[in-house]
């Protein structure tokens, strides 16, 4: 938060400084009144007016965003749920607990990787610099992880058994790369993606 002290004529008019100094709008500021000034007669006597505006930086305005959006989205859905959000490292992570977190995940996660996709759009609008969202709820991301790290390795032994390559389940980009990393250590498998989205889908097979 950028803390700025403005004086002018009006109060009005000091808030028009700085929103055209920082190219800010009014939604992204906080606006405290020290003194409305004093016109004065004839000019004598006159006082200008100060402000102290608080002015939100961009990670605070996105996090705003991603918490709106989400809150709004949840209680469409007819939930109640509380929404934690933090940032690390230039990602927003975006966290919902509810009684009834199985509708926000949906079939395999789908319903979550939507809402996720849409809350990416709406928190990087006119923004410069693209900002990574993670939508997770109630652990489901870290529960799916391990269980796909575990059918990555059962499915890989599978391969070395048979000799054959096998191909996996239709799954979106970031599970694939699951897959891909969980196995990239192993010296007798290697693994590949074949298909068109959304039917695309991970290949284990033996290296050669």
């Amino acid at each position: 938060m950028i803390k700025v002290e403005q004086t002018a004529k009006t109060v009005d008019e000091a808030i028009e400084i700085v929103l055209s100094q920082y190219n800010v709008t009014r939604d992204d500021i906080k606006v405290t009144v020290v003194d409305e000034g004093k016109k004065g007669f004839l000019g004598i006597g006159t006082k200008e007016a100060k402000i102290i505006v608080e002015i939100k930086e961009e990670s605070e305005k996105k996090q705003e965003r991603a918490l709106e959006f989400v809150k709004s989205v949840v209680e469409k859905m007819g939930l109640n749920a509380e929404i934690d959000i933090k940032e690390e490292d230039g990602t927003l992570f975006v966290n919902i607990e509810s009684p009834d977190v199985g509708v926000v995940i949906g079939r395999r996660g789908e319903t979550l990787d939507s809402l996720q996709y849409l809350t990416g759009l709406v928190v990087n609008k006119d923004s410069a610099q693209w900002t990574r969202v993670i939508l997770d709820a109630s652990g489901y991301r870290k529960r799916r992880e391990e269980s796909l790290v575990d059918l990555a390795k059962k499915k890989a032994q599978r391969v070395k058994h048979t000799k054959r390559k096998l191909s996996l389940e239709p799954m979106n980009p970031q599970e694939r790369r699951i897959i891909h990393t969980a196995l990239q250590d192993d010296p007798q498998v290697t693994t590949f993606s074949e298909g068109e989205e959304p039917y695309r889908r991970v290949v284990i097979a033996l290296k050669k």
